[in-house]
């Protein structure tokens, strides 16, 4: 314990601070005489200098567990630009090798080193038991402790031996720290880290600087189209974007390069030294924007993060503060934008149906407090501090959401807030939203029968109103403390002291409708699926010049660009060759040898007729090429047999021909000789080349006709696959 620090004094030596923000002189000042104390204050309000400050004015070594070894790095850099030397903060994982490992432990033995960051895996091993016992240790922290609570965004089991290990370590005062907790969180982090007796600091949850809004996850081409239009409106920005699956993130990032944006991918799945590659890269500001996994979170501490974009909805609204938390640490303007559509729900209720039913039921419960929050029409700066234990009047939202910026007509619902209050009541509250949904509104759902509740005096008393009108009511109720939600308890729903007097003494309360969201599924977000109408003139004016590049080719005109190739450039209006690239059958190659004409035919149309193009924004989509096809193009390289191939991939001959001619009709050139000339001598295939050279027609049918069944349609598929890579490709 250290008496009488001038603490201001020591924050200007050495973080270069005049002043502390909020409760952090307190916090500082409580660490350094030696007791417990438990911090929950909000991303980018200063809460790792609250152990760091008195880590490095302490005697000793303070201890830092924290889960994310990316974080871990981060926060060693960071402190380590403030030192003499690098051994003044070191961290142990399962990144470093066995000499690193010797150094850090040297550094520390000698005294030079004040932080030691421990990932909780790392701490639970005997040999670092062993160590930590022989040196001196300041306190512990437990950064990111929300991870101790089942009910938090992100459980690690390792988190609830914390105190248990650091108890048979040296029994030192201890600090747990946390940027998102629940009242529920809070109350299981002090249990488990036997912290009743701890100091509490809470700041407000609330984060004035960032804009929260919630937009329709629609087809997959529109939302992105959306992210890449609102990227592009804010140039050298840094930005997340966070997706469920590592294979989204992938997809995204690869999106996002080949449509001119520098994004990298960020996942759990990468190695090391990628994962490190790509976190430098960012702060370095090499890139702009990084796409990562909720699962996986970001152990970035970027102060001019701009914008993080949630293409999937998070599991827990713990999780989306967390998140959105990294955008504005600097003080400044930060924009929060999640994509919202039901269905994404659904996808992640299903995956959790083989887990145990203690686990399931939580996840639910979060997942429906989440989705409560883009639906509804209040305002977004509410519901999150609500949801938080906080009150928070909206009028000082200051429009920072998209609720308040553009407000919904409201109506009075004091009829219909006493109804449903009188209802809840006569269901005893022993019943969550749902049931009494279905109860007001008459439906005569298995649970609703089952408790005879079809009987039950409110029963279709609000049968003129649909289902979301009724779940606004309920979700007022709750932000206006007239209803209590029991969210250990299946989230059943009670009436307050305060909801009993509303019952005898109702006042005005205004209320606007939630938003509708609709189901979009998986395979609704497949682009083919999506039905182009294309510029009939434009499309005739291609078709003209398809014949002239042609003729003064000595080509067939389908040769030179297919119909549907065609009906792609008079719907997206490509008015580059980047942009003509990406249209259907139309590879790099081809671009190259016949694209010129078209791309300036259509910037001429384009000027000339005023079209306003399709948002502008012509996603280009990454090259298709599957896992088949790369080894279908491989195994013709090595000149193996067609019918080999064929079994070998699982696939009929007619589809593998089908398959080759989509290959090289997307401009790949092949090489077929040494099949055909198995099959063809070379005076049959000249003569088959001549009449394709010469039909302005591309059918195989009028070929067979032509030359009345002398070679049959795989002979002159075959042929036709062979002349198109020769002559187009």
């Amino acid at each position: 314990m250290v008496e009488s620090v001038d603490l201001k004094g020591a924050l200007k030596d050495f973080f270069g601070f005049d002043s502390f923000k909020g409760n952090q002189e307190s916090i500082v000042q409580s660490v350094i005489e030696g007791k417990d104390c438990f911090v929950i204050m909000p991303t980018g309000a200063g809460k790792s200098l609250c152990y760091q400050l008195p880590a490095l004015i302490l005697d000793g070594t303070a201890i830092i567990i924290s889960p994310l070894i990316a974080l871990m790095k981060n926060q060693v850099d960071a402190i380590r630009g403030f030192g003499s030397t690098d051994a003044i903060a070191h961290f142990l994982n399962s990144s470093l090798s066995k000499t690193e490992i010797q150094r850090v432990k040297t550094d520390i033995i000698d005294g030079k080193t004040k932080l030691l960051y421990v990932a909780p895996e790392t701490l639970k091993k005997e040999e670092t038991v062993d160590f930590l016992r022989q040196i001196n240790i300041s306190f512990v922290a437990v950064d990111e402790a929300h991870c101790i609570s089942e009910w938090g965004h992100d459980f690690r089991p390792e988190y609830r031996n914390i105190k248990k290990i650091v108890k048979e370590i040296k029994d030192v005062s201890m600090m747990a720290l946390t940027a998102t907790a629940t009242p529920k969180v809070q109350a299981d982090i002090q249990k488990n880290l036997g912290m009743n007796d701890a100091t509490v600091f809470k700041s407000s949850f609330n984060r004035s600087n960032l804009y929260y809004e919630i937009r329709p996850k629609d087809k997959k081409d529109r939302v992105m189209k959306d992210i890449i239009s609102y990227i592009k409106s804010k140039p050298r920005k840094s930005g997340i974007i966070y997706c469920l699956s590592r294979k989204k993130v992938e997809e995204i990032a690869q999106v996002l390069s080949v449509n001119g944006i520098k994004a990298l991918a960020y996942h759990a799945g990468m190695d090391a030294k990628t994962r490190a590659s790509h976190q430098d890269k960012f702060l370095m500001e090499e890139v702009d924007v990084i796409v990562a996994t909720i699962a996986f979170g970001m152990g970035i501490d970027k102060p001019d993060v701009r914008f993080v974009i949630h293409y999937d909805i998070p599991k827990s609204l713990e999780g989306y503060y967390q998140e959105t938390g990294r955008a504005g640490r600097d003080g400044l303007d930060g924009e929060c934008i999640l994509y919202y559509n039901p269905n994404d729900i659904e996808k992640l209720e299903k995956f959790m149906k083989d887990k145990p039913v203690a686990e399931r039921e939580i996840g639910s419960q979060l997942l429906f407090e989440t989705s409560s929050y883009a639906e509804s029409s209040q305002c977004r700066r509410k519901m999150l501090l609500h949801y938080f234990g906080e009150q928070f009047d909206e009028a000082e939202c200051n429009k920072m959401c998209d609720n308040c910026r553009h407000p919904k007509e409201k109506f009075d619902v004091s009829e219909e807030m006493r109804t449903t209050l009188l209802a809840i009541n006569s269901l005893g509250g022993r019943f969550n939203l749902k049931h009494v949904v279905d109860v007001l509104t008459g439906q005569k759902s298995n649970e609703v029968v089952d408790y005879s509740n079809d009987k039950n005096e409110y029963f279709a008393k609000g049968q003129d109103k649909e289902p979301i009108f009724w779940k606004g009511v309920i979700r007022l109720g709750l932000l206006h403390g007239y209803l209590l939600k029991n969210i250990e308890n299946y989230g059943l729903l009670s009436v307050t002291l305060k909801g009993n007097q509303y019952i005898e003494e109702p006042t005005p309360i205004e209320m606007a409708l939630d938003s509708k969201f609709d189901k979009v599924k998986e395979e609704d977000f497949d682009t083919a699926q999506m039905e182009n109408i294309f510029d009939e003139t434009l499309f005739g004016m291609l078709k003209e010049l398809c014949k002239k590049v042609g003729k003064a080719k000595n080509l067939p005109p389908y040769v030179i660009f297919q119909d549907p190739s065609l009906e792609d450039m008079a719907t997206k209006y490509p008015v580059s060759m980047e942009e003509l690239e990406n249209i259907i059958g139309v590879g790099k190659n081809k671009a190259i040898k016949f694209g010129r004409p078209f791309v300036e035919l259509i910037a001429k149309y384009v000027e000339e007729h005023d079209i306003e193009r399709p948002g502008d924004i012509l996603v280009r989509s990454v090259a298709n090429k599957s896992g088949k096809k790369i080894a279908i193009i491989q195994n013709i390289d090595k000149k193996i047999g067609l019918d080999v191939i064929s079994k070998s991939n699982g696939v009929s001959m007619e589809e593998l021909l089908k398959e080759i001619e989509h290959i090289v009709y997307s401009g790949t050139k092949l090489n077929l000789k040494y099949y055909i000339n198995d099959m063809l001598d070379d005076e049959r295939q000249d003569e088959i080349f001549d009449y394709f050279r010469g039909s302005e027609v591309d059918s195989l049918d009028l070929a067979f006709d032509e030359f009345d069944g002398e070679y049959s349609l795989e002979e002159l598929q075959l042929m036709r696959i062979q002349f198109i890579s020769e002559m187009a490709n």
